[in-house]
């Protein structure tokens, strides 16, 4: 279990980035965390890593403080950063290296995910792609079977191929004790994968807040994702954009009024923004969830 309460934080006295920021994270599932750039994703994620400290509030994983970064939390916690460095040794001298600091490493688990690869473990990291390099790092961290597993942006540098085999080893990863933690701008690579969603926004005192913390079925059972020749006679849209033969649109749902629109397919894109076009009216759909007004 994650737990922020009333989290604040800062890189200057100035200007904090998070000011009251609540958010809770029960494990079990894949969380896909989303925002505009500049929102602060990866610095919310190395928080709850203990690479960074409050300035005020409290961040909890499950019995422990982040930033007391005690050993029984650092083995349980595993964060690939969007940029790395790794050494120009093997990978099989990697995994010497680093696999001691995490009890619940499984060694037959990583070979599998070498052999999908299709790299040796006698190969030197320093020789390999970027995405190479990233998949090692993606394998390592599933491997690690850690409570909290964090990846920051996990899909650039990847191709097509690799995104898909990418989706199918974390889905396979995934456990009722482990929370997974994505942050994404590639929302279309991970749509099937993710939920919960949570999207932050800007709030009206210029901070971040959680604009958005719902599951894809609450998602869908409140909103209609679709395609129509024209925006005559729909539920009142959030949002819309002209495509090939019409417009793609988020509407309210209101299947006592229009049978055409009842259920739908997440668009995350498309959510994405219409959670910012409208946070005022996403706050009253979603009235149980943590959002926030604007006026």
């Amino acid at each position: 279990m994650i737990q922020l309460n009333d989290l604040r934080f800062g890189y200057s006295r100035n200007r904090l980035i998070y000011d009251g920021l609540s958010l809770t994270m029960p494990p079990g599932t894949i969380y896909g965390l989303l925002g505009p750039n500049g929102a602060g994703k990866s610095t919310l994620l190395r928080l709850m890593a203990g690479l960074l400290f409050p300035k005020g509030g409290t961040v909890r994983v499950n019995q422990h403080t982040p930033g007391d970064r005690k050993p029984a939390f650092l083995e349980d916690v595993f964060l690939l950063p969007e940029e790395f460095f790794v050494p120009p040794i093997s990978v099989k001298a990697f995994i010497e290296s680093n696999a001691p600091f995490y009890p619940r490493f499984d060694h037959a688990q990583f070979s599998g995910y070498l052999a999908e690869f299709g790299f040796p473990d006698s190969q030197r990291l320093s020789e390999m792609s970027y995405g190479q390099k990233k998949k090692v790092l993606i394998g390592f961290g599933l491997a690690t079977n850690t409570a909290l597993l964090i990846l920051d942006e996990p899909t650039n540098g990847l191709d097509i191929p690799s995104k898909s085999q990418f989706r199918r080893l974390v889905a396979g990863a995934a456990s009722e004790n482990r929370i997974i933690i994505i942050s994404t701008h590639q929302v279309r690579d991970l749509e099937t994968l993710i939920d919960p969603i949570v999207i932050l926004g800007e709030k009206p005192n210029g901070s971040i807040g959680v604009a958005l913390n719902a599951s894809v079925e609450s998602i869908t059972d409140r909103l209609w994702f679709g395609l129509v020749p024209d925006l005559a006679g729909l539920p009142p849209v959030l949002y819309s954009e002209r495509v090939v033969g019409g417009y793609a649109v988020v509407t309210e749902n209101r299947p006592d009024e229009l049978a055409d629109y009842r259920n739908s397919r997440l668009d995350l894109e498309r959510l994405y923004n219409a959670v910012q076009a409208h946070p005022s009216r996403i706050q009253q759909l979603f009235s149980t969830q943590t959002v926030y007004a604007q006026p």
